[in-house]
């Protein structure tokens, strides 16, 4: 039951981490693309900025902005906060719940890194809040010269993904490179934007002129969170992408995709001010051809093979064929914890994948060989202490189908 309880619970807090980041970016790539298509007001009122008339579902909508405010301000504002608020506390729970609660499963890799459990969490956590404390750092310590600002957090991004990917399994590197992005988007929001436009706006309420200072702080850090939006995306998505975290430079691809993503968002940006800046496009789809390139299988060397008709010996001198039945043997012993019909490492099997029987493991055959032998990710951390020698087992097996399947096709 405590199993089912955590799955379910695991469940929604994904759910609502996907719904309340849907909400978040929808609502701050609508506000750019607004602030970027404005023009200027047709009939001149008190702070009015700009506006944008606009159609949709079967109405007419009239935009107006004032800077830095109109003649009166309204009784009810809205306020662009709870959506960020929502989505980093449901993706911090769901990381807690995930990686916090099993770190020997998703943060440890012993062939990266050898870290206690404790020491892996705190790590983790050390991450996220150093992350927002260097970038906040950067931003006061440069102000607004927004291209040296840029390469600053641009080599700090960088350095993150590299430093994650020397101390964390793979997933958990991408993973938390994306959770301290976000984190500072989030940050940004409760600790800049509001802070600035409620002094701001109390300001006005007493009759005073606003500090313009909170304001452009605001702008900024907002004009960052934009272009953090898709890396941030990217990261969260590629923990489903084995090939990209198991990479030997994996800190480069992730840079690679990320950097590519900022420039699709910039593209846009200017798509939106009335630019068509196409060479920003193609430098993106630049980076995405040579992160592939840099992914493309060139070839896998077997491990090497010992003892006669392709069997490798275990440590303890007991052989293992090619067969099955000793395959079977195998993935029951290594992967059997997680991937069997009553799993004792997790409540159910990962994807509803097991390794029961022949037919099951006939079934995956292809994703066995991929996971244990071309990328070397399974087991997580290789937890459950699969040897060379197993590998080797489970690539004669692979070939052995491969040869078998080829010359049924010729035949």
């Amino acid at each position: 039951m405590e199993g089912f309880l955590l799955e379910a619970l695991g469940l929604l807090l994904r759910w609502l981490h996907v719904v309340a980041a849907i909400a978040w970016i929808g609502e701050s790539f609508y506000f750019v693309m607004l602030d970027r298509a404005l023009v200027p007001p047709k009939v001149a009122a008190q702070g009015l900025h700009g506006e944008l008339w606009s159609v949709h579902g079967g109405g007419f909508y009239h935009k107006q902005k004032y800077l830095p405010a109109p003649a009166e301000l309204p009784a009810d504002l809205h306020w662009s906060k709870w959506k960020s608020y929502a989505t980093w506390l449901s993706g911090f729970a769901l990381f807690a719940l995930l990686y916090l609660r099993s770190p020997s499963i998703y943060l440890v890799d012993p062939a990266i890194a050898a870290l206690a459990p404790g020491q892996a969490i705190a790590l983790a956590l050390g991450f996220l809040a150093a992350g927002w404390i260097v970038y906040d750092l950067l931003c006061r310590w440069v102000g607004f010269r927004e291209g040296l600002l840029g390469v600053l957090v641009g080599l700090m991004v960088l350095a993150l993904a590299w430093a994650a990917t020397q101390l964390f399994a793979g997933r958990a590197a991408f993973l938390l490179v994306g959770a301290v992005l976000a984190t500072i988007m989030s940050a940004n929001v409760f600790f800049v934007i509001i802070p600035g436009q409620k002094r701001m706006v109390a300001a006005l309420a007493r009759g005073e002129a606003p500090d313009p200072l909170p304001g452009l702080r605001g702008k900024q850090r907002s004009v960052h969170n934009t272009y953090f939006t898709l890396p941030v995306v990217f990261a969260m998505l590629c923990i489903h992408y084995a090939t990209a975290y198991a990479h030997p430079h994996s800190w480069l691809v992730l840079a690679l995709f990320m950097a590519a993503g900022a420039l699709i968002r910039q593209f846009f940006v200017l798509w939106h001010g009335g630019g068509r800046a196409w060479g920003v496009a193609a430098a993106a789809l630049v980076l995405l051809l040579v992160a592939f390139a840099l992914l493309a299988p060139r070839g896998v060397a077997s491990p090497p093979r010992t003892g006669p008709r392709d069997e490798a010996l275990l440590a303890d001198g007991v052989a293992v064929g090619n067969d099955i039945a000793s395959i079977q043997a195998v993935l029951t012993q290594r992967c059997g914890a997680c991937h069997s019909a009553r799993p004792t490492l997790l409540p159910s099997p990962p994807l509803g994948v097991a390794y029961d029987t022949p037919a099951q493991i006939e079934t995956h055959a292809a994703r066995i060989h991929q996971q244990t032998v071309v990328l070397r990710v399974m087991p997580p951390g290789n937890l459950t202490g699969m040897t060379e020698a197993e590998r080797a087992a489970i690539d004669a097996w692979f070939q052995a189908r491969v040869v078998v399947a080829s010359a049924a096709g010729r035949g």
